[in-house]
């Protein structure tokens, strides 16, 4: 059974640096992830009905492809070499592999940028009933002082009320502020994946079935 846990320095190791490719296959100028499957099958999800061209990646591969991803610069060209074995290059130009593996990336890219648009969406519904509450508790600690007076209870309740009127728009607040950072390095992430140039290399089997780093 194959280890898919690799440290961070694996990572630098084995993600190409542009200018450094010594595949006369790979391309100059691009970082590289290298992807070896002794099947097409290994790439993708056998539990998933749909079209080929239209399957979800196996989560390995998927979770595979994206850490070497996370370690490359910000909008970049990315390359993915895939190896496979000579007798499955037919199968990977009859199944159109590249472009499959691209649809998938795209997929997720309009994935999350639907999940950005329900984020901020939910924030404007988070704002139009924290806004309203928070002036209901600004109007209520006022009328609590003039009607209770200066004591030590209508300084408690007054103080109260306004706290809670804050309280009510911290989830507004953070996610306009903070929320949306995760899901657009995300989005980002999967849209530079979905632009990558996807090479299909005939090579010998690895030595165990999955998809491996190259060393």
């Amino acid at each position: 059974m194959l280890d898919w846990r690799h440290s961070h320095a694996d990572r630098q190791a084995a993600v190409r640096r542009p200018g450094t490719a010594t595949d006369s296959h790979i391309s100059a100028g691009s970082h590289t992830i290298e992807v070896r499957i002794s099947r097409i099958s290994q790439l993708f999800n056998s539990l998933d009905p749909s079209p080929f061209r239209s399957r979800d990646l196996d989560p390995d591969a998927e979770e595979h492809i994206v850490g070497w991803a996370q370690e490359l610069p910000m909008g970049e060209p990315i390359e993915i070499a895939v190896h496979l074995p000579r007798t499955q290059l037919g199968h990977a130009q009859e199944m159109e592999l590249e472009q499959s593996i691209l649809n998938y990336f795209q997929e997720r890219t309009r994935k999350y940028e639907r999940d950005l648009r329900e984020h901020f969406l939910n924030g404007w519904r988070y704002l139009a009933i924290g806004l309203p509450l928070l002036c209901i508790c600004l109007l209520s600690s006022q009328l609590a002082a003039s009607a209770l007076g200066h004591g030590a209870i209508a300084r408690v309740v007054e103080e109260s009320l306004i706290i809670v009127g804050w309280v009510a728009n911290w989830k507004p607040i953070e996610t306009f502020l903070y929320g949306w950072w995760p899901i657009l390095r995300t989005r980002n992430l999967f849209r530079q994946l979905s632009c990558a140039e996807v090479r299909i290399i005939a090579d010998h089997p690895p030595d165990a079935g999955g998809v491996v780093p190259t060393p």
